[in-house]
C-alpha cells in the first residue's frame, strides 16, 4: 500500500452533482467529506460511496459548492474563510457569485452534465465523462488556482471551457436554460390538450420525448436560476417568440422553399455541433509561456472558447530558471493555426509541435 496521503477534498451540498462529483474524486483515489442542510443525507452519501464522512474537511485542498444559486455566495464565502483551499462552485448562473467573490482561491465553475433521476438516486461517478465544464474566471483569478480547478474537473472526464461569467450566462440562457421552459411549456400544452383527447400522450413517440425530457427535471432549482438569470433568459425568449412566429408566418404564407431553406439551416447546425478530438494523431501541443499579468493562464482558455477550439488537456509548467509558468496545451490540430493566430493577437508567443 502506499504511504502517500489521499488527497482531499470538501462537497457541500449533496444532491445529483455534489454526489457525483464526490464518486467521481473516490474512484480517483480522493478522500471526501461531505455536508447538507439535510443531515440524514449525509449519511446516505457515505452509504452509496459518494463521500468517506459527513462534515467539512477544514485541511480540504478544493472544496466544491453545489447548492442552489441563490445560496452558493455564502457557502462560498464560508469556504474561503474555513480552509486555505481551492474554492469552486456548480452553479448555472456565473456572473453574481462570481462578481461578489473577489477571492482569489475562488473559480466559478459549471459543468454541464444533469440526469432524470434527482439527488444522490442519479449520483454517478461517470456523469462527466464527455461532459462540458464551464469555468467563469474574472480579472483577479489566479493562474495557479485556474489551472489547479481545470486539472481536477478534467481528470473527472470533463472538457473544461472557460468563458467570462457574463458571456457564460448569456450563453447557457440559449442552451439550457431557455430549453428547459419551453420544454416545460411544451410539456404543458401536450398535458393540456390530453384532457380533450386522451390517447395523445399515449402517441408522444421519439421527437416529444426527447424535445420535453428536460422538464422531468426538479422544477424548485429552476425559480432561484430564473431570478438570478432573469436578463439573459427574457432576452433570449424573445429571440425564441420571434423566431417561432417566423416559422409560423412562412408556414401560413405556403413559401415552401423558405420554409425548407430555415429546416435545411437548423439541420445543418445540429449536425455540426462539435465533437470531442479523441485520436492522438489529430492533436498538437501548443506551449505557451504565461506573461506576467494575472489571469493570463484563465486567458488562453476564454480565447479557445471564444474561437471553438477544444483544449483536450492543460497543465501549468513552472521553470527552475524563472517565477514564470509555461502552459502546456493540446488541442486539435485542425484548428491549431487559428488557435496560435489568437495567442499572437493576444500577446503571447506559443510554440506549437505536432503529437506522432
Amino acid at each position: 500500500m502506499s504511504d502517500v496521503a489521499p488527497r482531499r477534498a470538501n462537497v457541500i451540498g449533496l444532491g445529483l452533482i455534489g454526489g457525483s462529483i464526490g464518486l467521481a474524486l473516490r474512484n480517483r483515489g480522493w478522500h471526501v467529506t461531505g455536508e447538507d442542510i439535510d443531515s440524514s443525507r449525509e449519511q446516505a452519501a457515505v452509504d452509496v460511496g459518494a463521500i468517506d464522512e459527513g462534515g467539512f474537511d477544514h485541511s480540504a485542498e478544493i472544496t466544491f459548492v453545489a447548492v442552489p444559486v441563490l445560496a452558493a455566495a455564502d457557502h462560498v464565502k464560508r469556504a474561503l474563510a474555513e480552509t486555505s483551499g481551492t474554492v469552486t462552485d456548480v452553479g448555472s448562473v456565473k456572473a453574481s457569485i462570481c462578481r461578489s467573490r473577489d477571492d482569489p482561491r475562488f473559480v466559478g465553475g459549471h459543468p454541464m452534465a444533469g440526469s432524470e433521476l434527482d439527488g444522490l438516486d442519479g449520483a454517478d461517478g461517470d456523469l462527466f465523462n464527455g461532459a462540458v465544464w464551464v469555468l467563469t474566471p474574472v480579472e483577479h483569478s489566479d493562474d495557479t488556482t485556474f489551472a489547479q480547478v481545470a486539472n481536477i474537473v478534467a481528470s473527472l472526464g470533463a472538457e473544461v471551457v472557460a468563458l467570462s461569467p457574463e458571456r457564460h450566462d448569456q450563453l447557457v440562457a440559449v442552451v439550457s436554460h431557455v430549453p428547459h421552459l419551453t420544454a416545460a411549456t411544451l410539456m404543458g400544452l401536450a398535458s393540456n390538450r390530453a384532457e380533450e383527447h386522451a390517447a395523445l400522450l399515449r402517441l408522444a413517440a421519439g421527437g416529444f420525448r426527447d424535445m420535453t425530457r428536460v422538464a422531468s427535471g426538479k422544477p424548485d432549482i429552476w425559480l432561484d436560476i430564473c431570478a438570478e438569470n432573469q436578463s439573459a433568459i427574457l432576452d433570449v425568449l424573445e429571440q425564441l417568440i420571434t423566431g417561432l412566429s417566423d416559422i409560423r408566418d412562412l408556414i401560413g404564407s405556403g413559401d415552401r422553399e423558405a420554409l425548407l431553406a430555415r429546416l435545411t439551416e437548423a439541420r445543418q447546425a445540429r449536425v455540426n455541433l462539435p465533437a470531442r478530438v479523441v485520436h492522438p494523431e489529430e492533436l498538437a501541443e501548443v506551449r505557451i509561456p504565461i506573461p506576467d499579468r494575472a489571469g493570463a493562464a484563465a486567458e488562453v482558455f476564454t480565447l479557445a472558447a471564444e474561437l471553438s477550439v477544444n483544449i483536450a488537456s492543460f497543465e501549468v509548467v513552472h521553470v527552475v530558471e524563472s517565477t514564470r509558468g509555461v502552459a502546456v496545451v493540446i488541442v486539435d490540430r485542425a484548428l491549431v493555426d487559428v488557435f496560435r493566430g489568437g495567442l499572437i493577437a493576444r500577446g503571447f508567443r506559443p510554440a506549437v509541435q505536432a503529437l506522432s
